[in-house]
């Protein structure tokens, strides 16, 4: 790979994950580590900006082990990717101030999500903190801080990226070529609708399939998940074109997918055979990955190790980075003639 073409990306550190984001982003991760240098963060001080209790902070620990257990489990490299969390690396702290120097207060207020998470927080403008204000300065840094030339996302994030490349454009115009500009690399992102059939899923809204559950868990919640709701009786023919059971063996079992739909839509399988088809090809599926993670499990100085590592190399790029920024900005020692 060439060593220009770096990827950095990352995850708030909310413990174990579940098969959107596995399909939504993890498995991606993996295989971009064939083509890029990657960067991947678990980004510890992002979480803080919607936390409403100090109860809550004595999760995030925890919460990044697991996660990371996950990451290393799915396939994860620590040789090839640099893994680590983003709060042992201050240096982006330092960036994301120097960057607020140039970002416009307006910029910031016009980004949808946080109208959203104002909106569900019930938040008024005098209890909006600033680090939710200025959310996208210190994701712009975690990106730029490692020169990273590309950032994977799903088509709903390109505005987020959008924001990144016009800090970096207003940064090195006024102060100098520093950062490339991060390319958005568009990534297919399926669907993953929740077992309610209405929402994304999610943890909190209690409606996903944890990837280290194991079959037996599996099973039992796929078992609740909501089917074609005009379908009252399992001798009515299915619509599997509206249903998220037939949506998730489109992923799980695609081998079988025709003969799935036909018989839904003549009625000769009910819907509890169909999920309890879905639950042995996602437990068929994640396998390998749950038995990897079992003994990941077992090795809890190994997970240390790779975050210590990550940062360790992680560090040695954000040095070198502050150092330029801050030469250019004026700022530090002058020198001595």
């Amino acid at each position: 790979m060439e060593d220009n073409k770096v990827i950095f990306s990352g995850m708030r550190p909310t413990g174990r994950l579940h098969l959107g984001n596995y399909l939504g982003a993890l498995q991606n991760w993996v295989g971009l580590q064939d083509e890029y240098s990657c960067i991947y963060a678990a980004v510890d001080v992002h979480a803080l900006t919607t936390i409403t209790s100090g109860d809550e902070v004595h999760e995030i620990r925890p919460n990044i082990r697991e996660m990371l257990i996950d990451w290393l489990a799915a396939g994860l490299d620590p040789q090839r990717s640099i893994l680590f969390v983003q709060s042992h690396v201050p240096e982006v702290l330092t960036l994301s101030a120097l960057l607020s120097m140039v970002t416009p207060l307006g910029w910031l207020m016009r980004v949808p999500t946080f109208k959203d998470r104002v909106r569900q927080m019930s938040e008024t403008e005098d209890s909006v903190s600033y680090g939710l204000v200025g959310y996208p300065v210190l994701q712009t840094a975690d990106i730029i801080l490692y020169k990273a030339t590309a950032v994977p996302v799903g088509e709903d994030q390109v505005p987020h990226l959008e924001l990144a490349r016009e800090i970096v454009r207003r940064f090195n115009n006024t102060f100098g070529d520093t950062f490339p500009e991060p390319q958005v690399k568009l990534t297919e992102v399926p669907s993953i609708v929740g077992l309610d059939g209405q929402h994304k899923m999610s943890k909190s809204l209690d409606n996903h399939i944890e990837l280290a559950s194991d079959p037996e868990e599996t099973s039992k919640r796929v078992l609740t998940a909501f089917t074609d709701p005009q379908r009252m009786r399992r001798t009515d023919p299915g619509r599997p074109s509206v249903c998220n059971v037939y949506s998730l063996h489109k992923v799980f079992d695609p081998a079988n997918l025709d003969a799935i739909y036909e018989e839904c839509t003549t009625a000769t399988r009910g819907c509890v055979d169909c999920k309890r088809q879905l639950a042995d090809g996602i437990n068929d599926y994640l396998a390998e990955m749950r038995e990897r993670r079992r003994e990941l499990e077992e090795r809890p100085d190994y997970v240390t190790e790779v975050l210590l590592d990550g940062a360790k190399r992680a560090k040695v790029i954000a040095k070198a980075t502050i150092d330029e920024v801050t030469e250019k900005m004026g700022l530090g020692i002058p020198p001595l003639n």
